[in-house]
Protein backbone atom coordinates (compact mmCIF):
# COMPACT_ATOMS: atom_id res chain seq x y z
CA UNK A 1 0.00 0.00 0.00
CA UNK A 2 1.44 3.69 -0.84
CA UNK A 3 2.13 5.91 1.51
CA UNK A 4 -0.16 9.08 1.76
CA UNK A 5 1.42 11.51 -0.81
CA UNK A 6 2.41 14.28 2.04
CA UNK A 7 3.71 17.82 1.26
CA UNK A 8 6.16 20.01 3.50
CA UNK A 9 6.46 23.73 3.10
CA UNK A 10 10.55 23.51 2.84
CA UNK A 11 10.24 21.18 -0.24
CA UNK A 12 11.50 23.74 -3.09
CA UNK A 13 13.44 23.82 -6.43
CA UNK A 14 16.92 25.09 -6.57
CA UNK A 15 15.88 28.16 -7.46
CA UNK A 16 13.62 28.54 -4.26
CA UNK A 17 10.85 28.60 -5.96
CA UNK A 18 8.08 26.54 -4.27
CA UNK A 19 5.91 23.68 -6.40
CA UNK A 20 2.20 23.47 -6.00
CA UNK A 21 0.34 20.81 -7.56
CA UNK A 22 -3.88 21.13 -8.37
CA UNK A 23 -5.32 17.66 -9.58
CA UNK A 24 -9.30 18.06 -10.97
CA UNK A 25 -11.26 14.75 -11.33
CA UNK A 26 -14.28 15.39 -12.89
CA UNK A 27 -17.19 13.50 -14.97
CA UNK A 28 -15.12 13.21 -17.94
CA UNK A 29 -11.47 14.08 -17.48
CA UNK A 30 -8.53 13.69 -15.05
CA UNK A 31 -6.02 16.97 -15.01
CA UNK A 32 -3.16 17.65 -13.34
CA UNK A 33 -0.91 21.04 -13.22
CA UNK A 34 2.01 21.47 -11.21
CA UNK A 35 3.61 25.14 -11.14
CA UNK A 36 5.92 27.06 -9.03
CA UNK A 37 5.29 30.30 -7.54
CA UNK A 38 7.09 32.54 -9.27
CA UNK A 39 10.32 34.68 -7.76
CA UNK A 40 8.87 37.79 -9.26
CA UNK A 41 5.11 37.01 -9.02
CA UNK A 42 2.27 39.63 -9.67
CA UNK A 43 -1.40 38.94 -9.07
CA UNK A 44 -1.67 38.71 -13.00
CA UNK A 45 0.91 35.83 -13.10
CA UNK A 46 1.46 34.65 -9.54
CA UNK A 47 2.65 31.29 -10.58
CA UNK A 48 3.93 29.21 -13.82
CA UNK A 49 3.11 25.79 -14.85
CA UNK A 50 6.32 23.05 -14.41
CA UNK A 51 4.03 20.21 -15.53
CA UNK A 52 0.76 19.03 -16.95
CA UNK A 53 -1.06 15.82 -17.67
CA UNK A 54 -4.75 15.43 -18.83
CA UNK A 55 -6.55 11.89 -19.72
CA UNK A 56 -10.59 11.41 -20.50
CA UNK A 57 -11.13 8.87 -17.76
CA UNK A 58 -15.43 8.99 -18.36
CA UNK A 59 -15.59 8.56 -14.79
CA UNK A 60 -19.22 8.98 -15.09
CA UNK A 61 -19.86 6.94 -18.15
CA UNK A 62 -23.43 5.27 -17.27
CA UNK A 63 -23.75 6.90 -13.54
CA UNK A 64 -26.83 8.47 -14.43
CA UNK A 65 -28.61 5.23 -15.33
CA UNK A 66 -26.94 3.07 -12.78
CA UNK A 67 -26.07 5.78 -9.41
CA UNK A 68 -22.48 4.18 -9.29
CA UNK A 69 -19.47 4.79 -10.42
CA UNK A 70 -18.42 1.38 -12.55
CA UNK A 71 -15.61 -1.09 -12.32
CA UNK A 72 -14.26 -0.03 -15.96
CA UNK A 73 -14.74 3.52 -15.04
CA UNK A 74 -12.87 3.49 -11.56
CA UNK A 75 -9.99 1.59 -13.18
CA UNK A 76 -9.37 3.74 -16.03
CA UNK A 77 -9.51 6.94 -12.91
CA UNK A 78 -6.94 5.01 -11.04
CA UNK A 79 -4.24 4.42 -14.02
CA UNK A 80 -4.43 8.21 -14.70
CA UNK A 81 -4.34 8.59 -11.24
CA UNK A 82 -1.02 6.53 -10.44
CA UNK A 83 0.02 8.68 -13.08
CA UNK A 84 -0.37 11.86 -11.43
CA UNK A 85 0.97 10.50 -8.02
CA UNK A 86 3.68 9.78 -9.69
CA UNK A 87 4.57 13.58 -10.98
CA UNK A 88 3.56 15.29 -7.66
CA UNK A 89 6.11 12.84 -6.04
CA UNK A 90 8.80 13.86 -8.78
CA UNK A 91 8.50 17.22 -8.34
CA UNK A 92 8.53 17.36 -4.66
CA UNK A 93 5.23 20.16 -4.28
CA UNK A 94 5.29 22.08 -1.42
CA UNK A 95 1.18 21.69 -1.34
CA UNK A 96 -1.21 20.14 -3.63
CA UNK A 97 -5.13 20.11 -3.35
CA UNK A 98 -6.85 17.32 -5.43
CA UNK A 99 -10.53 17.80 -5.57
CA UNK A 100 -13.69 15.69 -7.57
CA UNK A 101 -16.54 16.99 -8.84
CA UNK A 102 -20.33 15.94 -10.13
CA UNK A 103 -19.50 12.21 -10.61
CA UNK A 104 -18.47 11.72 -6.99
CA UNK A 105 -20.74 13.89 -5.48
CA UNK A 106 -23.85 11.75 -7.41
CA UNK A 107 -22.11 7.96 -7.22
CA UNK A 108 -23.38 5.98 -4.28
CA UNK A 109 -20.22 3.79 -4.47
CA UNK A 110 -17.75 7.09 -4.39
CA UNK A 111 -16.55 6.35 -0.65
CA UNK A 112 -15.88 2.95 -1.68
CA UNK A 113 -13.28 4.89 -5.08
CA UNK A 114 -12.20 7.29 -2.87
CA UNK A 115 -10.44 4.64 -0.50
CA UNK A 116 -9.33 2.55 -3.40
CA UNK A 117 -7.61 6.21 -4.80
CA UNK A 118 -5.99 6.40 -1.36
CA UNK A 119 -5.01 2.94 -0.97
CA UNK A 120 -3.73 2.59 -4.33
CA UNK A 121 -1.87 6.07 -5.60
CA UNK A 122 -1.74 7.93 -2.05
CA UNK A 123 -4.05 10.43 -3.55
CA UNK A 124 -6.90 11.79 -0.77
CA UNK A 125 -9.29 13.20 -3.04
CA UNK A 126 -11.38 16.20 -1.92
CA UNK A 127 -15.35 16.20 -2.98
CA UNK A 128 -16.21 19.84 -3.59
CA UNK A 129 -19.70 21.60 -3.49
CA UNK A 130 -20.95 22.90 -6.40
CA UNK A 131 -20.79 26.43 -5.25
CA UNK A 132 -16.79 25.80 -4.36
CA UNK A 133 -17.13 25.28 -7.89
CA UNK A 134 -17.80 27.80 -9.45
CA UNK A 135 -15.76 29.76 -7.34
CA UNK A 136 -12.79 28.12 -8.19
CA UNK A 137 -13.79 28.14 -11.99
CA UNK A 138 -13.97 32.38 -11.46
CA UNK A 139 -10.99 32.78 -9.39
CA UNK A 140 -8.84 30.46 -12.31
CA UNK A 141 -10.35 32.53 -14.75
CA UNK A 142 -10.18 35.83 -13.35
CA UNK A 143 -7.87 37.63 -15.03
CA UNK A 144 -9.43 37.50 -18.65
CA UNK A 145 -12.49 39.09 -16.82
CA UNK A 146 -12.46 42.32 -18.66
CA UNK A 147 -12.21 45.43 -15.62
CA UNK A 148 -14.46 47.87 -17.73
CA UNK A 149 -17.82 45.59 -18.20
CA UNK A 150 -19.70 45.44 -14.40
CA UNK A 151 -20.98 42.28 -14.84
CA UNK A 152 -20.42 38.74 -16.53
CA UNK A 153 -21.50 35.38 -17.35
CA UNK A 154 -19.41 32.83 -16.50
CA UNK A 155 -19.75 28.90 -17.28
CA UNK A 156 -17.94 25.74 -17.13
CA UNK A 157 -19.41 22.71 -18.98
CA UNK A 158 -18.29 19.98 -17.62
CA UNK A 159 -18.83 16.14 -18.14
CA UNK A 160 -21.67 15.61 -15.58
CA UNK A 161 -23.07 19.22 -15.01
CA UNK A 162 -22.67 22.74 -16.03
CA UNK A 163 -21.58 25.38 -13.48
CA UNK A 164 -23.08 28.75 -14.07
CA UNK A 165 -22.10 32.16 -12.45
CA UNK A 166 -23.67 35.48 -12.46
CA UNK A 167 -21.08 37.94 -11.16
CA UNK A 168 -20.42 41.92 -10.84
CA UNK A 169 -17.01 43.28 -11.27
CA UNK A 170 -15.64 45.95 -8.62
CA UNK A 171 -12.46 47.75 -8.79
CA UNK A 172 -11.41 44.94 -11.18
CA UNK A 173 -12.26 42.16 -8.57
CA UNK A 174 -15.20 39.85 -9.38
CA UNK A 175 -17.56 39.24 -7.06
CA UNK A 176 -20.45 36.60 -7.37
CA UNK A 177 -23.74 37.12 -7.04
CA UNK A 178 -25.57 34.07 -7.86
CA UNK A 179 -24.90 30.42 -9.39
CA UNK A 180 -26.31 27.76 -10.37
CA UNK A 181 -25.35 23.89 -11.28
CA UNK A 182 -27.16 22.64 -13.75
CA UNK A 183 -26.92 18.13 -13.56
CA UNK A 184 -26.75 18.31 -17.68
CA UNK A 185 -22.76 18.17 -18.88
CA UNK A 186 -21.16 16.42 -21.80
CA UNK A 187 -21.63 12.76 -20.48
CA UNK A 188 -24.78 12.98 -19.02
CA UNK A 189 -26.86 14.23 -22.43
CA UNK A 190 -24.31 11.75 -24.76
CA UNK A 191 -25.26 9.25 -22.37
CA UNK A 192 -29.51 9.76 -22.64
CA UNK A 193 -29.12 11.36 -25.84
CA UNK A 194 -26.61 9.43 -27.91
CA UNK A 195 -23.58 11.16 -29.26
CA UNK A 196 -22.51 8.88 -32.35
CA UNK A 197 -25.18 10.23 -34.58
CA UNK A 198 -27.24 13.46 -33.71
CA UNK A 199 -29.98 14.62 -35.59
CA UNK A 200 -31.58 17.95 -35.93
CA UNK A 201 -34.67 16.87 -33.75
CA UNK A 202 -32.27 15.59 -31.22
CA UNK A 203 -29.65 18.29 -30.89
CA UNK A 204 -32.70 20.83 -30.75
CA UNK A 205 -34.32 18.83 -27.92
CA UNK A 206 -30.72 19.01 -25.67
CA UNK A 207 -31.13 22.54 -26.38
CA UNK A 208 -34.68 22.51 -25.37
CA UNK A 209 -33.88 20.99 -22.03
CA UNK A 210 -31.03 22.95 -20.99
CA UNK A 211 -33.15 26.19 -21.85
CA UNK A 212 -35.65 25.10 -19.42
CA UNK A 213 -33.24 24.58 -16.65
CA UNK A 214 -31.47 27.99 -17.20
CA UNK A 215 -34.45 29.89 -16.90
CA UNK A 216 -34.57 29.36 -13.46
CA UNK A 217 -31.38 31.87 -13.11
CA UNK A 218 -32.68 34.31 -15.19
CA UNK A 219 -36.02 34.83 -13.17
CA UNK A 220 -34.01 34.96 -9.85
CA UNK A 221 -31.21 38.01 -11.64
CA UNK A 222 -32.84 39.19 -14.86
CA UNK A 223 -29.63 38.86 -17.05
CA UNK A 224 -31.30 39.50 -20.21
CA UNK A 225 -32.00 43.18 -19.23
CA UNK A 226 -28.85 43.65 -18.32
CA UNK A 227 -27.52 42.41 -21.23
CA UNK A 228 -30.23 44.71 -23.37
CA UNK A 229 -27.98 47.45 -21.37
CA UNK A 230 -24.85 46.45 -22.24
CA UNK A 231 -23.18 45.70 -19.18
CA UNK A 232 -22.50 42.15 -19.51
CA UNK A 233 -19.39 39.85 -21.39
CA UNK A 234 -19.33 36.13 -21.16
CA UNK A 235 -16.73 33.66 -20.36
CA UNK A 236 -16.56 30.26 -21.21
CA UNK A 237 -14.10 27.50 -19.39
CA UNK A 238 -14.47 24.11 -20.73
CA UNK A 239 -13.31 21.56 -23.50
CA UNK A 240 -16.38 22.46 -25.33
CA UNK A 241 -15.64 26.16 -25.69
CA UNK A 242 -11.67 25.55 -26.43
CA UNK A 243 -12.95 23.25 -29.10
CA UNK A 244 -15.27 25.14 -31.03
CA UNK A 245 -12.12 28.10 -30.95
CA UNK A 246 -9.95 25.27 -32.70
CA UNK A 247 -12.52 24.71 -35.06
CA UNK A 248 -13.25 28.28 -35.85
CA UNK A 249 -8.73 29.16 -36.13
CA UNK A 250 -8.99 26.01 -38.40
CA UNK A 251 -6.07 24.44 -36.07
CA UNK A 252 -4.20 21.54 -37.49
CA UNK A 253 -3.38 20.56 -33.55
CA UNK A 254 -4.40 22.00 -30.53
CA UNK A 255 -2.25 25.04 -29.37
CA UNK A 256 -3.65 26.53 -26.00
CA UNK A 257 -1.51 29.71 -26.79
CA UNK A 258 -4.12 30.14 -30.15
CA UNK A 259 -7.23 29.18 -28.00
CA UNK A 260 -6.85 30.46 -24.49
CA UNK A 261 -8.26 34.21 -24.08
CA UNK A 262 -9.67 34.11 -27.70
CA UNK A 263 -13.11 36.04 -28.42
CA UNK A 264 -15.47 34.56 -30.50
CA UNK A 265 -18.63 36.48 -31.98
CA UNK A 266 -21.52 33.98 -31.04
CA UNK A 267 -21.83 33.73 -35.04
CA UNK A 268 -18.57 32.22 -35.13
CA UNK A 269 -19.61 29.71 -32.29
CA UNK A 270 -23.18 28.72 -34.58
CA UNK A 271 -21.24 28.15 -37.30
CA UNK A 272 -18.15 25.83 -35.71
CA UNK A 273 -21.26 23.86 -33.90
CA UNK A 274 -23.50 23.53 -36.90
CA UNK A 275 -20.18 22.61 -39.16
CA UNK A 276 -19.27 19.67 -36.40
CA UNK A 277 -23.32 18.35 -36.53
CA UNK A 278 -23.12 17.90 -40.31
CA UNK A 279 -19.96 15.37 -39.84
CA UNK A 280 -20.29 11.68 -38.94
CA UNK A 281 -18.74 10.76 -35.45
CA UNK A 282 -15.72 9.51 -37.46
CA UNK A 283 -15.43 12.73 -39.07
CA UNK A 284 -15.68 14.42 -36.02
CA UNK A 285 -12.88 11.74 -34.88
CA UNK A 286 -10.47 12.41 -37.05
CA UNK A 287 -10.69 16.28 -36.18
CA UNK A 288 -6.73 16.03 -34.47
CA UNK A 289 -8.42 18.90 -31.71
CA UNK A 290 -11.31 16.68 -30.52
CA UNK A 291 -10.06 13.27 -31.74
CA UNK A 292 -11.61 9.74 -31.04
CA UNK A 293 -12.32 9.64 -27.47
CA UNK A 294 -14.19 13.35 -27.57
CA UNK A 295 -16.46 12.41 -30.97
CA UNK A 296 -19.43 11.05 -28.89
CA UNK A 297 -19.65 14.07 -26.40
CA UNK A 298 -18.69 17.38 -28.40
CA UNK A 299 -22.40 18.01 -30.11
CA UNK A 300 -24.18 17.66 -26.48
CA UNK A 301 -21.41 20.52 -25.34
CA UNK A 302 -22.31 22.64 -28.10
CA UNK A 303 -26.04 21.74 -27.26
CA UNK A 304 -25.56 23.14 -23.83
CA UNK A 305 -23.60 26.30 -25.37
CA UNK A 306 -26.20 27.11 -27.39
CA UNK A 307 -29.04 27.57 -24.91
CA UNK A 308 -26.62 29.77 -23.24
CA UNK A 309 -26.33 31.80 -26.39
CA UNK A 310 -29.80 32.13 -27.11
CA UNK A 311 -30.72 33.02 -23.46
CA UNK A 312 -28.19 35.46 -23.28
CA UNK A 313 -27.41 36.67 -26.59
CA UNK A 314 -24.51 38.90 -25.28
CA UNK A 315 -22.99 38.78 -28.97
CA UNK A 316 -19.20 37.38 -27.60
CA UNK A 317 -17.37 35.06 -25.49
CA UNK A 318 -13.99 34.86 -24.42
CA UNK A 319 -12.82 31.37 -24.19
CA UNK A 320 -10.99 30.02 -21.55
CA UNK A 321 -8.65 27.19 -21.17
CA UNK A 322 -8.27 27.30 -17.93
CA UNK A 323 -10.51 27.60 -14.72
CA UNK A 324 -10.55 25.14 -11.85
CA UNK A 325 -6.72 23.78 -11.19
CA UNK A 326 -5.69 27.29 -12.10
CA UNK A 327 -8.33 28.30 -8.88
CA UNK A 328 -6.92 25.95 -7.10
CA UNK A 329 -3.24 27.15 -7.73
CA UNK A 330 -3.72 30.19 -6.81
CA UNK A 331 -5.06 29.09 -3.33
CA UNK A 332 -1.99 27.64 -2.80
CA UNK A 333 0.34 30.12 -3.22
CA UNK A 334 -1.93 32.31 -1.38
CA UNK A 335 -1.81 30.33 1.94
CA UNK A 336 1.72 29.92 1.49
Amino acid sequence: MPEPLSFSADRTARSGEAAFAALDLGTNNCRLLVARRCADASPAAPFRVVDAFSRIVRLGEGLAASGVLSEAAMARTLDALKVCAEKIAAHRVAGARSIATEACRRASNCAEFMARVASETGIALEIITAKEEAQLVVAGCAPLLDPRISYAVVFDIGGGSTELVWLTIEGGVPRIIDSQSLPHGVVTLSDRYGGREVSEATYAAMVAEIDTVLRDIEQRQGIASRIAAGQVQMLGSSGTVTTLAAVHLNLRHYSRRRVDGTVLRFDDLRRASRRLAAQSHDERARNPCIGLERADLVLAGCAILEAICRLWPVGRLRVADRGIREGILLGLVQGH
